[in-house]
């Protein structure tokens, strides 16, 4: 990845995830090829954060039908990122 905010795409904002957010946790979309190791130096560079650590979530594509023709949505990899006492993020 040759830039920090292609990697991350946006945060997942949800009635979950806002619920994670009292516990210093934080939910994004990230590039289906990232690994942990880019999301955490990713994060870190541009929040100006420290990361604990990260999670990560394939969600597969569903099938979705419109009239006789079937497709599939996109898939999508999700991070649930922790930080350290004493960081937070504003999404606002």
């Amino acid at each position: 990845m040759s830039n920090y905010s292609d990697l991350i795409k946006a945060p997942i904002i949800t009635e979950k995830s806002s619920d994670l957010a009292k516990n210093n946790t934080y939910v994004f979309s990230v590039d289906v090829k990232a690994n942990k190791i880019q999301i955490k130096q990713a994060i870190e560079k541009l929040f100006d954060v420290k990361v604990e650590n990260v999670n990560i979530i394939n969600v597969k594509p569903k099938k979705k039908r419109v009239g006789r023709y079937t497709g599939k949505t996109n898939k999508v990899k999700k991070a649930i990122v922790k930080l350290k006492e004493g960081s937070s993020i504003e999404l606002n």
